[in-house]
């Protein structure tokens, strides 16, 4: 008779988790109470898995990055509690560079995505079919990542952003817009999202207004910046546009407006 699954004694495994035939998990695994592991998953040293996460069949958690660098550091990658991990999804663990590779809360992450060492995902994030990640990409709360994207190393997608699918991303997208076309670029705000997130009209019109200096001013970044701290009102949402834009390693997206 064939060997259903293969589980090391050392794995630490919750309550109530249904484990699928032929699945492998490693040494050094933490598994939270009711999670579903489906048929054919393996899940390498280094994984933390929270509470009621489902992974689909053939998803690989926590292999070892597929960086050159990699010289054998103890790592990990973290799913937090809610996740759904699709059907051959990858998530590897990270580098000395971060020391880990993490997944929030309530995020759906669909088939075949690829998400590489280092990567930091922020809660109730969804990432579409095909997409990848290079290492050291970062996705804050509540983005909307569109099937097939492609995302350069050590980029910055800010939250409640809307990103179309089959993108090219190679520079940071701020919070709370739509991105699109090629090369990628503004193309206004993720109106729909941010209602749905419990933005208030206010809050939407406020961010508008910021977005219309920096992008549509014909002003470069910095003066944009300048004349946005000068005319609006200080607010937790000016301050964090400004604070992402200013802190942006690669630059952010131009306008297609």
């Amino acid at each position: 008779m064939a060997k259903m699954n293969d589980i090391h004694p050392g794995a630490r495994i919750g309550n109530n988790v249904s484990i699928g035939n032929f699945t492998t998990i490693h040494d050094d695994v933490e598994i939270g109470d009711g999670c579903e592991i489906h048929n054919n998953v393996t899940i390498f040293p280094g994984a933390r898995i929270g509470k009621n996460v489902k992974i689909f069949p053939g998803a690989v958690i926590a292999g070892i990055p597929q960086d050159l660098k990699f010289r054998g550091e103890i790592t990990t990658a973290e799913i937090g509690d809610g996740t759904t991990i699709r059907e051959c999804a990858t998530v590897n663990r990270g580098t000395a560079s971060k020391g880990k590779t993490v997944v929030g809360s309530n995020c759906l992450i669909m088939a075949y995505t690829h998400i590489a060492h280092d990567c930091l995902i922020g809660d109730q994030v969804i990432i579409s079919n095909a997409t990848q990640l290079a290492g050291e990409v970062i996705i804050d709360n509540n983005a909307v990542i569109g099937g097939g994207s492609l995302v350069h190393q050590f980029c910055h997608l800010g939250r409640n952003i809307m990103l179309q699918g089959g993108a090219l991303v190679n520079k940071d997208i701020p919070p709370f817009v739509k991105a699109a076309r090629e090369p990628i670029s503004y193309v206004g705000l993720n109106t729909i999202g941010l209602h749905r997130n419990g933005f208030s009209q206010e809050d939407i019109q406020l961010i508008q207004e910021i977005y219309r200096i920096i992008y549509l001013s014909d002003m470069n970044v910095s003066h944009a910046l300048d004349l946005v701290r000068e005319t609006i009102s200080d607010s937790p949402i000016k301050n964090e546009i400004i604070d992402f834009i200013a802190n942006s390693g690669r630059g952010i997206i131009r306008s297609a407006v």
